[in-house]
């Protein structure tokens, strides 16, 4: 919405020259020395006790377009122009690029430039800079005064536009460019005085709402003045009286000298004018018939008050008016000093509104957020309100349709100012919260529901500009660009995120959703066919997208063959990998019982041939033993799958192994703790009863981290159910008796 529109700025390429520089300019973009306006007294907060009555009226009207971020364009001059680059211009350069995200890199290459005095050099350096920081203003102000001073004042007017492009809401800048028109144009020109007009209301729209735009009304109403314009001043100060920023009482106290120091029809509107002297002199007329009332009992006979001529305006008729001026003013004033005095603890806790690399402290975060939650909450209390005015102006059965309109008019226009603070209030976050997405994702929030354009624009300038190598962000806008059906766009944010952070397994996986789930199945099987390929060389990583592909072909593409295949072809790769192993059993274990069992066996076979841990082992082959038990038609079989798993047993050290994590065994634990470890010393069974060995309740195969490294955020997918959960409170001791001993 903070958009400059390019008609007016269409003719920014002709002839200027610019007015002396404002002031040094810091490294980070911060103005070095205050202008005079800005070294102000600062007002004192309004007081605590000022009455909360009926919310300002609309300040501005609300700008059209929205905040695109529009790329540094600007036509470079030919290199050899000036001869050869500087000596160490390259190997800065170079540096800086080396290094783009190294704020420090291309302050160095800036301030070589600078020192060097090479404009080129200088230029080019700048259109690099302000396209990676195009929320620095300082630069773009420097961008602009070296153009001018090279004599190119088209180029220098074309820098400043394309600023308030890119920032909108910098005041300094707005007064840079204004400035530069100020300074060049033909004030003799009747189109003079109407671009900067329209400048100016350009300004007051983008920035004018910023706490502290008060520089920018006064130049403004400044200007009016100059130009013998008195009551267009006068409707620039009615404006900013209602606008809550810091100095908003010196604009009071403009607007009182303003207007006793000119006559009120000078400075009134016409409308205003007439409706405030007829006032007065009703109420003039009123005084004086009781006045005369009182006299004429005291009047000779005879003898009349002598009369007024007809069509004069009296000195007192006068201050009547300005009386009655500053009255109505003076309502709107208190409006806005209560608006004021709400956003004052809020604005005084912004130490840093401007952009820069260096983080934010935890303080200043929580600043921004909790002013953000109240300025929304402060929109939804108007909202229900209007809302409730609404449904009441509808419940009185007199009211007629010509007297509702103009209160529902009036009540839209209030949500538009309220809205309108609140975006404004999020473009100045954005300027110093610029690399936290946490705030981009939240402005972004609040624009869908209102305009999907303006969210999408949103996430342009987030990922495009200020935070190109967060995936997180860029996924969002994936994902919010499928939602809302534009899927070659959702594809190419995420290939592009994928180019530019090679190595995230997340992006390929999110790539496969999303053909999957538009119906290219074929696509995204090849997506994570070609992710396995090119994974061989990190046994990790190719071993999960193998368990990912194995399971697409098996859920989806009902192809269990090509599945095993998959699966088998890994193992060769990473065959001490429990997950893989885990994954080909699982899949031999959805086929029919009596058909598989001997792909089963063989899972369990190749487990225990792996270099896996003992206990990983130990599991497989009680799985193998608890599937033949359930499903093998042949009590010979069963017996066999017994014998191995005791033989496995013994060569493992029996039935017990150490707790994981260092933990004792539960079981082990509370025996000793309710003291039946004894009790249970006395009754275990010794090789003398012929009583045949067990093993403990089948577990989950492991689910220890020590191989989740290369999983990223996905290692909670590949968790397999819990055996122990079968229903088997002591899975095998009901074999007790039923086979022979060992």
């Amino acid at each position: 919405m903070f958009a400059i529109m390019a008609a007016r700025f269409s003719d920014a390429t002709a002839t200027f020259a610019i007015m002396a520089a404002e002031g040094e300019i810091s490294g980070d973009g911060e103005l070095g020395e205050p202008s005079a306006m800005e070294a102000a007294e600062v007002p004192t907060p309004p007081p605590p006790e000022m009455s909360n009555e009926d919310r300002s009226a609309a300040v501005v009207a609300e700008p059209s377009g929205d905040p695109d971020c529009v790329a540094v364009s600007l036509p470079a001059a030919a290199e050899d122009e000036d001869g050869a680059m500087p000596a160490d211009f390259e190997r800065l350069w170079e540096a800086a690029h080396d290094s783009p995200h190294d704020f420090a890199s291309w302050t160095d290459l800036l301030q070589y430039c600078e020192q060097e005095g090479h404009h080129v050099a200088s230029r080019r350096a700048l259109v690099a800079f302000l396209a990676r920081y195009p929320l620095c203003y300082g630069y773009w102000k420097k961008f602009a005064d070296l153009e001018r001073r090279a004599g190119n004042n088209d180029k220098a007017a074309e820098v400043c536009v394309q600023g308030l492009h890119s920032i909108p809401l910098s005041v300094d800048l707005w007064i840079h460019y204004i400035n530069l028109l100020l300074g060049t144009l033909d004030m003799n020109l009747i189109e003079s005085p109407k671009r900067i007009r329209s400048v100016f209301e350009d300004a007051v729209v983008a920035a004018g709402l910023d706490f502290h735009s008060d520089r920018l009304w006064d130049l403004y109403v400044e200007w009016e003045k100059e130009q013998g314009n008195v009551g267009n001043a006068t409707a620039v100060l009615d404006r900013v009286l209602k606008v809550p920023t810091q100095l908003y009482n010196t604009h009071y106290e403009k607007f009182k000298a303003h207007l006793s120091s000119h006559e009120p029809k000078e400075v009134l509107s016409l409308e205003e004018y007439e409706e405030v002297r007829a006032f007065c002199r009703e109420s003039q007329k009123v005084e004086r018939a009781e006045q005369a009332k009182e006299k004429e009992e005291e009047r000779p006979p005879g003898e009349e008050e002598p009369a007024t001529p007809e069509g004069t305006d009296s000195e007192e008729l006068m201050q009547r008016i300005r009386e009655q001026v500053l009255l109505r003013r003076d309502k709107v004033y208190q409006e806005n000093e209560d608006e004021v005095r709400k956003r004052w603890n809020f604005e005084d806790a912004i130490k840093r509104p401007y952009f820069h690399v260096r983080l934010l402290d935890h303080a200043q975060l929580r600043g921004w957020h909790s002013y953000l939650d109240w300025e929304l909450a402060q929109l939804n209390t108007d909202t229900q309100a209007n809302k409730d005015a609404n449904e009441s102006d509808t419940d009185v059965k007199d009211a007629t349709e010509d007297t509702a309109q103009p209160r529902q008019e009036t009540q839209e226009t209030a949500g538009a100012r309220d809205d309108h603070r609140v975006r404004v209030l999020f473009e100045r976050c954005l300027i110093a919260c610029a690399l936290y997405e946490e705030f981009w994702t939240r402005y972004i929030q609040y624009l869908e529901p209102l305009s999907v354009d303006e969210a999408r624009a949103v996430y342009k300038r987030a990922c495009e500009i200020h935070l190109p190598s967060r995936p997180n962000i860029h996924m969002q806008r994936a994902t919010f660009e499928e939602k809302h059906g534009d899927l070659a766009e959702a594809r190419r944010v995420l290939e592009a995120l994928e180019k530019n952070t090679p190595g995230l397994a997340v992006v390929r996986l999110r790539r496969a959703a999303l053909e999957r789930r538009a119906g290219q199945l074929e696509r995204s099987e090849a997506l994570l066919q070609e992710a396995v390929a090119q994974s061989k060389e990190k046994p990790t990583l190719h071993a999960f997208y193998s368990i990912k592909l194995a399971r697409l072909l098996l859920k989806l593409g009902r192809n269990p063959s090509r599945a095993r295949s998959v699966l088998q072809e890994a193992l060769e790769i990473s065959p001490d990998n429990d997950k893989l192993h885990l994954n080909l059993f699982e899949l031999e274990l959805e086929g029919e019982p009596l058909s598989s069992a001997k792909a089963v066996q063989e899972c369990v076979t190749r487990a225990l041939a792996a270099p896996l841990a003992s206990h990983t082992k130990l599991r497989f082959s009680q799985r193998g033993l608890q599937f033949a038990e359930e499903y093998s038609d042949s009590i010979k079989s069963v017996m066999s799958v017994y014998e191995e798993h005791q033989k496995l047993l013994k060569e493992l050290g029996g039935t017990k192994r150490e707790a994981e994590n260092g933990d004792e065994d539960p079981e082990k634990k509370s025996k000793d703790d309710d003291g039946s470890a004894a009790d249970a010393s006395a009754q275990a069974p010794d090789a003398t009863t012929h009583t045949p060995i067990t093993t403990p309740p089948p577990q989950a195969m492991s689910t220890d981290t020590s191989g989740q490294a290369g999983y990223g955020a996905y290692s909670n997918w590949y968790q397999q159910q819990q055996y122990c959960s079968y229903g088997y409170q002591n899975a095998w001791n009901y074999n007790q008796g039923y086979y022979p001993p060992s």
